[in-house]
């Protein structure tokens, strides 16, 4: 994802199911379909387009406004699912019920697997405005210091 940011394209469709993991634990970002080339840092879409609301952060649902921000909120939303094992986040809310949860600043929860540190992670990712949230080269960095401690 930190490829996809420096070369300024946003996925929109980043979570569990479009990564592909292979026999040495490498992950690989997969269905671009929802892809796009950013000239300004950010893509403003349409109305009328479907997407995956349960990854999505505010300024997708609001304003239809994409950006590698509103990657770093799914890709919060992904570590989730990691390390829940697959679950779907929000699995007993359907979509317009978490509009609303997060719009009210309701976050999923800290998974068992999680560190506090892994949490904390999550929550960056999951800051309301955009701009709050780190870039995936802050994560990496994050990520990479966290190894570290636990090697």
């Amino acid at each position: 994802m930190q490829y996809l940011e420096s070369n300024r394209f946003i996925h929109r469709d980043l979570a569990a199911r479009n990564c592909l993991v292979n026999d040495s634990l490498v992950v690989k970002v997969s269905d671009f379909g929802m892809a796009r080339y950013v000239l300004d840092d950010q893509y403003t879409s349409s109305g009328g387009i479907k997407f995956p609301v349960k990854w999505s952060p505010p300024e997708v649902y609001n304003y239809c406004k994409y950006s590698s921000k509103s990657d770093v909120w799914s890709f919060g939303v992904l570590m989730w699912e990691v390390f829940t094992e697959g679950r779907m986040p929000f699995e007993k809310n359907a979509n317009h019920e978490v509009v609303m949860m997060v719009s009210q600043g309701h976050r999923l929860y800290r998974p068992k697997k999680a560190t506090a540190n892994i949490y904390e992670i999550m929550q960056l990712c999951w800051f309301e405005k955009p701009e709050d949230r780190p870039a995936f080269a802050q994560i990496t960095v994050l990520i990479r210091e966290l190894l570290e401690e636990w090697s």
